[in-house]
């Protein structure tokens, strides 16, 4: 037992995740139900509450932007095709914020070993690699500092609905924004694990969180 410990311990605990299979969906999936969060679970920065933060009301998800934390699903994955339908429901300094998690490592934490796909309002698109992931493009930048988006933002108006689609195929994941690519990475140092959603001081709504397989080539 103390020789797994120390294993475990040596193998750094932000790729425990990797004792769940990964499932790559051979069809599409609808994360969010339209009801409740069945199959997903929170970590809120100190231990809050996280009813407090997140609700379902008439089929949309709401999350409030404080305290800071994060919803994930239960499920890990790999090489899928992630589609996120969101807005901001208004937008204020430091209250702009959010982000798609993919690739998310354990133990939860905010933050999380995984690949951000930015949120922030006009952002939308950078791509971040946090708490330790890496990649070919970021390798040798700053933790903190994105792979800024491609061109302009093509972000809808406050209060209207954005699609952020995520492609994850093996170490690249490829952000799109309303059906416009926006940023690439690969040679991921992450390339699978669970999916999340930010709760970074944006007051946002959610009514559509789906997976599917990647297109044929």
């Amino acid at each position: 037992m103390k020789f797994t410990l120390v294993l475990l311990a040596a193998l750094g605990a932000g790729h425990l995740v990797c004792a769940q299979p990964a499932v790559t969906p051979a069809g599409h999936v609808e994360l969010f139900n339209g009801r409740d969060f069945a199959g997903w679970t929170f970590c809120m920065k100190g231990d809050a509450d996280p009813k407090a933060t997140w609700s379902v009301t008439n089929g949309v998800i709401h999350c409030t932007g404080k305290p800071i934390g994060y919803l994930r699903s239960t499920g890990v994955y790999q090489d899928y095709v992630l589609t996120v339908e969101w807005r901001f429901l208004k937008v204020a300094p430091k209250a702009d914020n959010t982000g798609v998690l993919v690739h998310m490592q354990l133990p939860d934490k905010v933050w999380p070993e995984c690949v951000q796909v930015q949120g922030k309002h006009t952002r939308q698109g950078d791509l971040f690699l946090m708490a330790g992931a890496e990649s070919k493009e970021h390798k040798g930048m700053d933790a903190n500092t994105p792979l800024p988006l491609r061109g302009g933002a093509n972000e809808h108006a406050i209060g209207e609905w954005d699609t952020v689609r995520t492609v994850c195929a093996g170490g690249t994941v490829t952000a799109y924004v309303n059906d416009r690519l926006m940023n690439e990475t690969t040679e991921c140092t992450v390339t699978n694990g669970f999916i999340g959603i930010q709760s970074e001081g944006g007051d946002i709504e959610i009514r559509r969180m789906a997976i599917d397989p990647l297109p044929q080539k």
